[in-house]
């Protein structure tokens, strides 16, 4: 993502039907999600996360947001995280996103795992994980309190071994 992005992308983590879901308080303001993008180009520099721009058509109009963080080459382990703007959900474009982030991470650095942690309530979220492969493996019960609101986690696991059974059945 760009600098450029940071209005867009406060827009969408202020969104009502996007926070429904989500574990954190909305963004305070937009220049919080300049400080996010700034914060995200030196972890991709460092090698601690990938966090790519989802955006539609036009390059300048995101969307959304895919990445692969928590990134530790020894454990051979990330997490997989996103967040899309509700006129482009079930559009396929978190499937392409999240599928080259999990190629990259499976193929490039060689993890052993990726992991995803969502709001159990969240039915979309969980059928485009397990649309990627990933197996719901459990429930943390009352893992955030947000603006009030007791929430618990649904966490989703994949393996390397999986998605290359995956990827060489669709060849």
């Amino acid at each position: 993502m760009r600098p450029a992005d940071a209005e867009a992308l406060h827009a969408i983590l202020t969104d009502p039907e996007v926070l429904r879901y989500w574990d954190t308080p909305a963004w305070p303001d937009v220049a919080h999600a300049r400080e996010f993008i700034v914060d995200e180009q030196r972890a991709l520099a460092e090698g601690e996360s990938i966090t790519l721009g989802i955006y539609q058509g036009d390059p300048s109009r995101l969307i959304g947001e895919c990445l692969l963080f928590a990134v530790d080459l020894q454990a051979g382990r990330a997490e997989l995280g996103f967040a899309l703007a509700p006129g482009a959900w079930g559009c396929g474009y978190l499937h392409e996103a999240a599928g080259a982030l999990l190629a990259y991470g499976f193929d490039r650095l060689h993890l052993r795992r990726v992991e995803a942690e969502i709001n159990a309530g969240n039915a979309a979220a969980a059928r485009a994980l397990e649309r990627l492969g990933f197996r719901r493996e459990g429930l943390l019960r009352e893992r955030w309190s947000v603006n009030g609101r007791i929430l618990d986690a649904a966490f989703y696991g994949l393996l390397a071994r999986e998605w290359a059974a995956r990827s060489n059945g669709r060849s």
